[in-house]
């Protein structure tokens, strides 16, 4: 059975303290290959039925709006702060040191938890972990971001009328995505691009453009 204290020691053994490229004012426990800790979880995948270990790296979408949110803290500062699918917690952590009054890390998955737990520790961040799924619930929180979400259909349709609900009723909603097949095809109003270095281990190119989209 994986438990919290499992968790960290897998992480601290399988990660190391890197900054990624497009934002490195947050150093993150990252995997800085990725083959051996894909193979490491299998182990734990199969007897608790985990998901792969995706906050293991900082991925382009996530970067992207992570450097907008440094970039322009107005979109969150004093602000009630919702990260939805948080992984590292990278982008909860730059809302964080961007000013928000309050930064929710919503991640279902419990090494992405304890990840999250450890990197906000690490930058002296005041997070708050939700591990339950929060799609569905109202409008709490002032502005909602989500990095690099759009990669699976059914997820991606679930969240999107999620994230619409609560844009009609007034909440800000920015999504980073590098060109992620479930995009939303409509609806959304592009507000930045940044240039992100990635590696043909993770995606199939050098350099991706993370794109910083507001729900109209």
């Amino acid at each position: 059975m994986v438990t919290p204290e499992s968790a960290r020691a897998f992480i601290r053994a399988n990660t190391e303290i890197t900054a990624p490229p497009l934002v490195p004012e947050i150093p993150l426990h990252l995997a800085t290959e990725i083959t051996p800790i894909w193979e490491a979880t299998e182990a734990s995948l199969e007897q608790a039925g985990l998901p792969p270990p995706y906050w293991a790296f900082a991925w382009a979408g996530g970067q992207a709006l992570a450097r907008h949110i440094l970039d322009r803290p107005e979109w969150v500062a004093g602000k009630r702060v919702l990260d939805f699918g948080s992984g590292s917690g990278l982008v909860a952590i730059a809302a964080a040191k961007a000013g928000a009054a309050q930064v929710t890390a919503a991640e279902i998955d419990l090494f992405a938890g304890e990840v999250i737990r450890l990197n906000a520790e690490h930058n002296q961040a005041q997070i708050i972990v939700e591990t339950a799924d929060v799609i569905g619930q109202p409008p709490y929180w002032d502005t909602i971001l989500c990095g690099d979400m759009c990669y699976e259909r059914p997820l991606a349709d679930r969240l999107t009328l999620w994230l619409r609900s609560l844009a009609k009723r007034g909440a800000t909603v920015l999504l980073g995505d590098p060109g992620r097949t479930y995009l939303p095809a409509s609806g959304l109003v592009e507000i930045a691009r940044y240039d992100v270095p990635t590696s043909l281990e993770l995606e199939d190119r050098e350099l991706r453009t993370g794109i910083v989209w507001r729900f109209s």
